[in-house]
Formats: C-alpha cells, sequence, structure tokens
C-alpha cells in the first residue's frame, strides 16, 4: 500500500531550508519513496512533518483532493503527481508536480479549467 505525508507548501520549503536539501529529497521522503527515502534523514524529514501538522494518507487509485485551510486545494494522482491549486483571488493558479518536479504551473485557473488540466496531468509518466 503506497503511502505519503500531506503536508502545505510552507511546510515542504522549511523543510528543504531545514535539512538543507532540495525540493526532490523532500518529495522522496515525503511519497516514502523505496530507493531514496528511506535514508536516515528521510525518516528526520518525515518525523519533523508530522511534527508540523502533517498527516499521513494512503494513495487509492482515485484521485484524492484536500482543501486547506492555507487556501489551497491539492489533488494527488495515482501517477505521483500532485495539483496544487490556489484558491487565493489575486493568485488563482495552478502548480502541477511530477515526482516532486514541478513541471508546469497555470496562471488565472477558473474552475472549468480543472478538468483540462487534471486530464493532462494524468498523462504524465
Amino acid at each position: 500500500m503506497k503511502k505519503y505525508i500531506h503536508v502545505t507548501k510552507e511546510v515542504r520549503q522549511e523543510l528543504a531550508e531545514v535539512f538543507k536539501v532540495g525540493d526532490r529529497t523532500v518529495w522522496n521522503a515525503l511519497s516514502f519513496d523505496k530507493e531514496r527515502g528511506e535514508t536516515d534523514r528521510a525518516k528526520r524529514i518525515r518525523m519533523f512533518a508530522l511534527q508540523k501538522g502533517g498527516i499521513v494518507r494512503v494513495v487509492s487509485p482515485e484521485m484524492e483532493t484536500i482543501h486547506d485551510s492555507d487556501n489551497y486545494m491539492r489533488q494527488y494522482l495515482p501517477n505521483d503527481v500532485m495539483l496544487e491549486f490556489s484558491k487565493k483571488k489575486e493568485d488563482a493558479g495552478c502548480d502541477v508536480y511530477h515526482k516532486g518536479v514541478k513541471v508546469r504551473h497555470y496562471d488565472k485557473v477558473m474552475v472549468s479549467d480543472i478538468p483540462e488540466i487534471q486530464n493532462w496531468a494524468a498523462t504524465l509518466r
């Protein structure tokens, strides 16, 4: 069963700064990557993420959507993709992350744009 630790964007950035690692290392730790996410550092990153309010989640074949109090909507797709939509009026955009790497950004996203973004993101391998 695949699992991950859900945290806010700010917490991910803080983890990278505190542990002096890149975004990819944080992603590997939070997604329990079997090859790169089982180091002592990864375990410390996960522990710190949980202390910062992170929540352990299980990946299922369906998409999971979380509406956080930080005005973001995050969707986790089964192909290691996370869609991070900002719900702030002045910054209504979407970042698409694939295996921890930001691969695309959309500006001024409308609700009607979401299915197209999801369809594109579902094709990533």
